[in-house]
Parts: structure tokens; C-alpha cells; sequence
């Protein structure tokens, strides 16, 4: 079975652990806790590779515990009941010597539902296993926070190039004990920490495709630049990614649906979080579709619950199928032009009264100041159309969704 190097010569301690040395240095919070052995229910937070796997594994077998690695999206309750038994069954079956500990290392523990966590809780108090759950979302809003309350959260951050370069010479040494004619050019390195952008795997996969299209020899520039054309890589967090959301926002707004699921494939295939892609999706259908279209929102809100029930590839088609109806669906901003006046009036007048008409006078005191009074009940009217005051004096005749005329540039 083909296993790639990425995997095949994953840092197996600490010491050839590269990055995190917030975490994991001299004198650090989980550098600590292997040495005691005491190792706590944790939580690392980060983008994609860097290290959150690997960095689980090294507690695992410096601290002689089993470990079992899950992915949130494969595995449920009946799998994390079954470790759960295991773990119970060894503990009481072995009585002359200390148990070994059982890690639950759990990739994208977001994914689970509330539910699912919450099975999760009484096993990690007691102790039964340690939780080391993986999540690139923050876990304040994905996790519960009685699972919270039981862990310790770790942030890890993105790798630098020099963590990079360090890393794809560690792997270029490995693979050299077993070819010794692979060779590099010094600016292959630079260029594959580069085209990157923190991520290990990343750049273990850039490697590996190099190797290959080199036949084991000599890796150079125009080899890499055949390695790299498979690898989409933009900076997620940067200024493209921002240019890239901004160029989905404006062609859907401009009813141009082939740019549209072009700039979304475009986030897709470079990794974005659909989660994050469906949130921007719903929100314009709100913003510029409104109540032009009212199912525009239905379709956008079944779209983003879709994906996180679903994941990556599953879900792209989905947000593909969004696009394509948000870009070809009728539009209006009146509710954000509404909801901008509003604001502005509120921030300019503060906390205005409620006219006297409708207030409601529900005892004598209120009839007798005014509450109430004059006030016409529409369906006493003919088709329930009643004229009358609803705004305090100082906002009278204002109407937030009157149609301005536009002209066009000449």
C-alpha cells in the first residue's frame, strides 16, 4: 500500500517536532506535561498542517498509552462507546501493574453534533480517556462548553518558512537513507515553503510529486514548477483571500453565475472552509436578494446546514447549486438600505418614545395618561388598512423603502 512520505516519516518525538515552540519548548505547558506524564484532555486549535496530528501521536508513545485516532466525519457514538469499554475492560482485568492510559484523538472533533460531545463528558471527567480533539474552527463557538470546562485548549500556529524549509529537509534526509541519488537545488526549498503557506502536509505533498517527477534524482526548478501546477495556493487568511470573496460577493451581485461558481471553486479547491463560503453566501442572500426572492435565504440556510452535515467533496456541489441560483436570482437591498437608516436614525436620536396611539394601556393609570388612546384597530378597516402614526414625532413621513430614482452615468 502506497503511504505518503508526509505520513510515512511523520516526527515520532519531540524532538524532531518542528514549530510550536510555544507549546512545546523548554519549560512549555505540553513539553510539561509529557515529562510529568500527566497528560490532560486538550483541545489544539489551528490550520491544517501544523502538527495537531503528529504532535498527538508523540504524546501517545512517549507516555506508553493506547491511542485511538478518529475522524469526527467517519466515526459516531458506537465507535467511542467501544473504545470507552476497551478501555474500562483493561483497567479492571490488569490489577499488578498501572493501566495504560487510553488517548482519543479526535480530527475535526467539530463536526460532532451536540449530542455526540456531550457522550463524550462523562468518560472525559472521570478520566476513563483523554480527549485530544483537532479543530481549525474556534472552538467557542463549535464545542459545547461543558466539553470546554473539561479540556484545555492549545492554539497552534501557522507555521513560518523557516519551519517549512527545516521540515522539507527533514523529509529530504529520511528519503535519501533509501535513495541516496535524490539531490535539490537550494531554491527548491524556498520555493516549496513559499507556494505552501505554513502548511506541512502541504509541502510534504509538493515534495513527494517533485520526487516523483524527478525519477529520484535531481529535484530543480522546472521540475517543482510541474509539481506545483497541481497545487492551488492562495493565503486564506491574507489579502487574496479577501480579493477572492470580494470577487464572489460582486458576481453574484452582478447575476454573472459561471464567475460565480468559478471564484467559490476557487476558494473550494484551495482549502477555504465551506462552512465559511456557505455563511458569506447566506448572508448576500439576505443583503443584496432579500425579499425579491424569500426562498434565495430558505435555499442558502439548506445549503450551509448541508454542509455541515456533509463535509468536503460532498458539500461543493451544493455550494456550487447556491451560486448558481443566488447569481441568477432577482435582486434587491432594500432591507440592508432599511437597516442602514434605521441605525443611523437610532444612533442620531437616541431612545425616542413610543407614540402615545400605541402604547398598550393595560391599567387605569396608562388610559388615563394617554396609552391607547385615538388608536385604530386595522381590522376595523376596510382589507385591514389603517392610517396613523407609528413613529415618535421626529421621524415623521420618513419611509426607509421608498424607491430612490437612479440614473445612470452618460
Amino acid at each position: 500500500m502506497f503511504e505518503p512520505i508526509a505520513s510515512k516519516y511523520r516526527p515520532e518525538t519531540l524532538d524532531d517536532f518542528i514549530g510550536q515552540d510555544h507549546l512545546v519548548g523548554k519549560g512549555m505547558p505540553i513539553r510539561n506535561f509529557i515529562e510529568s506524564g500527566n497528560i490532560p484532555s486538550m483541545i489544539f486549535w489551528g490550520p491544517p498542517g501544523t502538527g495537531k496530528t503528529t504532535l498527538s501521536t508523540i504524546i501517545s508513545k512517549t507516555v506508553n498509552a493506547h491511542i485511538h485516532q478518529l475522524s469526527a466525519v467517519m466515526a459516531g457514538k458506537a465507535k467511542l462507546l467501544e473504545i470507552v469499554n476497551q478501555a474500562i475492560s483493561e483497567n479492571k482485568d490488569n490489577k499488578l501493574f498501572e493501566p495504560k492510559k487510553t488517548i482519543l484523538f479526535l480530527d475535526e472533533i467539530h463536526r460532532w453534533n451536540k449530542s455526540q460531545q456531550d457522550t463524550l463528558l462523562p468518560y472525559v471527567e472521570k478520566g476513563v480517556v483523554i480527549l485530544i480533539g483537532a479543530t481549525t474552527e474556534n472552538p467557542s463557538f463549535s464545542l459545547n462548553p461543558a466539553l470546554l470546562s473539561r479540556t484545555r485548549i492549545f492554539t497552534f500556529k501557522k507555521h513560518t518558512n523557516e519551519d517549512v524549509k527545516k521540515y522539507l529537509l527533514y523529509i529530504i534526509n529520511k528519503v535519501k537513507v533509501e535513495n541516496s541519488k535524490l539531490d535539490y537545488s537550494p531554491e527548491v526549498i524556498e520555493l516549496i515553503a513559499k507556494s505552501s503557506d505554513g502548511d506541512l502536509r502541504t509541502s510534504g505533498n509538493i515534495l513527494e510529486t517533485a520526487i516523483y517527477l524527478s525519477n529520484g534524482k535531481k529535484i530543480d526548478k522546472e521540475t517543482l514548477k510541474n509539481s506545483i501546477e497541481n497545487f492551488l495556493q492562495y493565503e486564506k487568511t491574507g489579502e487574496d483571500h479577501y480579493n477572492i470573496i470580494s470577487a464572489v460577493h460582486k458576481s453574484l451581485r452582478d447575476s454573472d453565475p459561471t464567475a460565480s461558481v468559478y471564484w467559490v471553486t476557487r476558494m473550494l479547491q484551495a482549502g477555504d472552509d465551506p462552512l465559511y463560503i456557505a455563511r458569506r453566501l447566506l448572508r448576500f442572500a439576505s443583503e443584496d436578494i432579500g425579499n425579491a426572492d424569500f426562498n434565495a435565504v430558505i435555499l442558502a440556510n439548506s445549503v450551509f446546514d448541508s454542509c455541515n452535515k456533509l463535509g468536503r467533496p460532498e458539500c461543493d456541489i451544493f455550494l456550487v447549486q447556491l451560486a448558481q441560483y443566488l447569481a441568477n436570482a432577482p435582486k434587491s437591498n432594500a432591507a440592508y438600505t432599511a437597516l442602514a437608516q434605521a441605525q443611523s436614525d437610532v444612533a442620531e436620536f437616541g431612545s425616542l418614545p413610543v407614540p402615545l396611539a400605541i402604547r398598550n394601556g393595560v391599567t387605569n393609570l396608562m388610559k388615563e395618561l394617554g396609552y391607547g388612546k385615538d388608536y385604530k384597530y386595522a381590522h376595523d378597516f376596510k382589507d385591514a388598512k389603517v392610517i396613523q402614526e407609528h413613529l415618535p414625532d421626529e421621524l415623521k413621513n420618513r419611509d426607509y423603502f421608498k424607491q430612490v430614482e437612479k440614473t445612470e452615468d452618460i
